[in-house]
Order: structure tokens, then C-alpha cells, then sequence
């Protein structure tokens, strides 16, 4: 058996062969792409002896993702992909001194595949559409994520020099493309006061607003109120600060769109979809979201509790001494935390067993985080089991163990 450790970077892989007994077989630095790949398996093909078997070749890795693991996978290695933490708290074994670099890295990735590997996560074999549902769905959320950010900036900029612009564009929203364009087209509360009624009403106009006439009456009146100002050069320069941000966010008010449709088009593709669209509270951006997170590989997950677990839903339990609590698991994928606690808010509404679980709960005195949290545990649990017998969520059947008043 080989064990190969590979610290990754941008433009190369610094790797470490070891035997099953630790010695140190080679080391070598390869560039990233198809020719270090080709190097890397000569390597193997060297130190392997004869007829080797790709499956006795273990690889430990700090990332699950890119062509180079696909590359690993492909050969028929069995890849390992680490968390970086993990392997900053091995290396504490060999000193604590906190030295770091590429070969020691290598090393101790080759380490702990040698030592560790029945504590380790083997990269998921997840088809190629479930792979492609990843891509869209952390795409589109990161978009999101960046229109948040960009939102805040240009909230915080107008709160410095433009607030009336707040208050006026309050009805329209002020991430949406109509509030943006009258920002654009007005940066300045002086231009912003000499806005016309038809001129509002033409921006409203093109958002297909209902009752534009009096919003624009709103919006105008609000614009021409008495308020503080700042000097001419000084509004001039908030101003050039609030456009680019503005035209930043009508940008990605588009491309989170174009990618909705993208993420809609790969998840509906997918053989799980329609499982996962029967679940209380999932629609089909939260389904991809969630397929996205878990994958599909079904051998990854061995029972529903393992599930949980890596979903974060699960409590961890903290014991010591005569100590001993139970807290809510805070190291988790925290893109998949927010798709289930979203899943769980809306699945209130949704399923009747979801609403009873969730008010007995509260009714033990859990505070609203903790019993949505748990409605989302045991969400995360119905749904292991209609994808390992391949059903569709039933709702009697899903809270058989949880007795409410319209179970059937």
C-alpha cells in the first residue's frame, strides 16, 4: 500500500510517498495541470511494485474539488480530502512551535493517511449531476451572498451623505433595479430633488410596478423634503461612490436570475429531485441547495445519524468529570445549515407533524433557534430514509413516532 501525501497549490503539488510502515519512499514537487498529473502517476507506477492495485493507493489532500481530485478519483485512488484544521492540529504532534511549510505539510498529510484514515471522510463518489447541481447552487448562493455585501456597502454610503434616499425608495426596496436606476440617474440629493413625477414614473414603468402614479408622488415628495447636506465636492464624491455600487448590484440582480435558471434546469435533471421536492419546505432552489451539500453518493452516509451529523443538525455532546451538556454543533457546512434551517422555517407551514414537533418543543421551554434546529434534524433523518427505500415523503408516515392531532 501506498500513502501519498499532496499539499496543493495554485500552480503545483508538493507530494510525499510513504509505505504502510512509514518510510519515506519519495518526495517530489509537481506542477499543477495534466503533466504533473502524468508525473504523479509514475510515481505511483515506480513504488507500487508489480500489478498494483489503484485502490492500495491512498491519497490525503486538503480539497474535494477540482480537476486535479478528479484526476486522483478517476485513476481509482482512494482520495481523502482534509480539513486544513485537522492537519494544523495533527502536525502539533511533531512540535509546537507552529513552523510551517509545503514539505512538512506533505509529510503530515501522508501521516495521518497512514495513521488516521478510519477518522478520515473519503471524497464522495458523486455522479457528474450532482457535481454540476454544486457548482450552480454555490454559484447562485454566493452571488446572493455578494449582493448582501454590496447592498450594505451602498446602505452605509447613502446613510452618510444621501438618507432621504432611504426613506424615499423604502416602498421599491432598494436592492431592486428601479431604486437602483433612480439612484443612478439622481446620486445627489440636489439632482435627486429636480426628479420629475414622469420621470419616476417612466423608471416604474419599466419594473412593471402597480400604482406607479402614486408611488412616484411618494417617492417625489419624499426626495424634495428639507434635509442636512453635505458641500458640493464632498456629495459629489459620495455620489460616484453610490453609482458604482448601484450598477454593481443591477449587475447581479442579473446574473442571479440567469443562474436561478441555471440551478433549476441541473436539479430538475437530477434522478433525486423529485424526493427531494416531495419534502415539506423544499422547493427547488432549497432542493438543489441541499442535494448540492449532501451529494449523492450512497454509500457516504451509513445511517441517518451519520447524516445529521455531517449536516450539523445533530447536538454534540460535551462530557468531563461530573461535567456534562449538550450544545447545538457549531463546525459545520454552513451552506447547508442555512438551506435546512430554511427548509425547517418554511416546513411549519408545510406539514402538519413539522408545526406539532416544533410547538413541543417550545413548549419544553426550547428557545426558537433550538426547536427549529430540531424540526431540521429530524427533517434531515426522513429524508435519509426516503432516498436510501427510494419513496416520496408521506406525511402519517413520517411522524408515525410523533403522534399529533392530524395524523392520519
Amino acid at each position: 500500500m501506498l500513502l501519498i501525501g499532496d499539499d496543493w497549490a495554485e500552480d503545483h503539488h508538493d507530494v510525499e510517498l510513504q509505505d504502510a510502515i512509514g518510510r519515506r519512499l519519495a518526495t517530489a514537487r509537481l506542477a499543477e495541470g495534466a503533466e504533473g498529473i502524468a508525473r504523479f502517476h509514475e510515481l505511483v507506477a515506480r513504488h507500487a511494485g508489480d500489478d498494483p492495485d489503484p485502490a492500495d493507493v491512498v491519497v490525503g489532500i486538503e480539497t474535494d474539488r477540482g480537476t486535479w481530485v478528479q484526476a486522483l478519483l478517476a485513476a481509482g485512488y482512494q482520495v481523502y480530502a482534509i480539513n486544513p484544521r485537522q492537519v494544523a492540529r495533527f502536525k502539533e504532534r511533531y512540535g509546537t512551535s507552529g513552523a510551517k511549510s509545503d514539505k512538512g505539510d506533505a509529510h503530515a498529510l501522508a501521516d495521518m493517511v497512514r495513521i488516521d484514515r478510519d477518522q478520515l471522510r473519503p471524497v464522495a463518489g458523486d455522479s457528474h449531476q450532482a457535481q454540476a447541481v454544486k457548482v450552480v447552487a454555490r454559484a447562485h448562493q454566493t452571488l446572493i451572498w455578494e449582493r448582501t455585501r454590496t447592498f450594505q456597502r451602498l446602505r452605509n454610503t447613502l446613510r452618510e451623505y444621501f438618507p432621504a434616499a432611504l426613506n424615499a425608495y423604502a416602498s421599491l426596496e432598494l436592492i431592486s433595479t428601479d431604486a437602483l436606476e433612480l439612484l443612478i440617474k439622481a446620486p445627489t440629493p440636489a439632482a435627486a430633488a429636480k426628479l420629475t413625477r414622469s420621470q419616476i414614473t417612466a423608471v416604474l414603468a419599466r419594473a412593471r410596478r402597480h400604482n406607479r402614479d402614486q408611488k412616484a408622488g411618494a417617492i417625489q415628495a419624499a426626495l424634495r423634503e428639507e434635509h442636512l447636506q453635505l458641500p458640493g465636492p464632498v456629495a459629489a464624491a459620495y455620489a460616484a461612490a453610490t453609482t458604482a455600487h448601484a450598477r454593481l448590484l443591477i449587475a447581479l440582480n442579473e446574473q442571479i436570475t440567469a443562474m436561478e435558471e441555471q440551478v433549476k434546469a441541473h436539479f430538475l435533471a437530477h434522478p433525486d429531485a423529485e424526493i427531494y421536492l416531495s419534502m415539506p419546505g423544499i422547493g427547488e432552489i432549497t432542493g438543489a441547495r441541499v442535494l448540492a451539500e449532501f451529494g449523492d453518493d450512497p454509500t457516504r452516509y451509513s445511517s441517518a445519524k451519520a447524516r445529521k451529523n455531517y449536516a450539523g443538525t445533530s447536538p454534540v455532546t460535551r462530557a468531563s468529570g461530573k461535567s456534562h451538556n449538550v450544545q447545538a454543533r457549531y463546525v459545520r457546512n454552513n451552506r447547508l445549515a442555512d438551506a435546512l434551517q430554511r427548509q425547517a422555517f418554511s416546513a411549519l407551514r408545510a406539514s402538519p407533524g413539522a408545526r406539532h414537533y416544533y410547538d413541543k418543543q417550545r413548549a419544553r421551554e426550547a428557545a426558537y433557534n433550538s426547536a427549529l434546529r430540531q424540526v431540521g434534524n429530524r427533517l434531515v433523518g426522513i429524508l435519509h430514509g426516503c432516498l436510501k427505500t427510494r419513496t416520496h415523503y408521506d406525511e402519517a408516515t413520517a411522524w408515525s413516532h410523533h403522534a399529533h392531532p392530524h395524523a392520519a
